[in-house]
């Protein structure tokens, strides 16, 4: 199990927990400078990082994913999807419980932390560039949800997020949006934001 995460963080004594997905073709040490800048502009939360590492190889030999993407390959997001909630779950047994943990996800992490994250009791779910997986619903009740995406984005277009806001609000769920001038990135003017957030969910 070691293998498939980087712990970082305060792992002695943490009081709260945030897991990390990396986007198609990155690893698992991608998020973590991320996860660093969040976790330093938090007060009074001792906060560990854990950062997975998605289970398939690349295709081109380097890098990571969640499941096939170019071309898709949609019948493996389910087995994904179980294999994630496992390692979720595995975490909860700590001393820090899922009710404490907050999970982001980047693209293809992104998409994996909607479709994994949001019918488990957790504290929140950050999607940065994400998208809807074919035929995803979310559930009837959810965390707290946090979308951004830039504008620009020439990977996977912000129209993207414009239909996960539809499938929330279809089934009556609420998301905080942000829409920033950028692409296929977390901008660093998001930071605060996203801080923001993970104190109001983690107190």
């Amino acid at each position: 199990m070691e293998s498939d995460f980087i712990c970082a963080g305060a792992s002695k004594g943490a009081t709260h927990r945030l897991l990390l997905l990396h986007g198609w073709g990155a690893d698992a040490d991608d998020l973590v400078p991320l996860g660093e800048m969040l976790r330093q502009g938090l007060s009074g939360i001792k906060l560990e990082l854990v950062a997975f590492r998605a289970p398939q190889k690349h295709p081109e030999g380097s890098g990571r994913q969640w499941y096939g993407l170019f071309p898709p390959n949609w019948a493996e997001v389910p087995f994904a999807i179980n294999d994630l909630q496992k390692r979720i779950n595995f975490f909860s047994r700590s001393s820090v419980p899922l009710e404490k943990s907050v999970i982001l996800g980047f693209s293809q992490g992104g998409a994996m932390a909607l479709a994994g994250g949001l019918d488990l009791p957790m504290a929140g779910v950050v999607a940065c560039s994400a998208y809807p997986h074919p035929n995803w619903y979310p559930p009837k009740k959810s965390p707290p949800i946090f979308l951004t995406h830039g504008l620009d984005d020439d990977v996977v277009p912000y129209e993207a997020s414009k239909r996960l806001i539809r499938a929330l609000k279809n089934n009556k769920l609420e998301a905080d949006v942000n829409l920033f001038e950028g692409g296929h990135e977390i901008s660093l003017e998001l930071i605060p934001i996203i801080q923001s957030a993970l104190q109001k969910w983690l107190v």
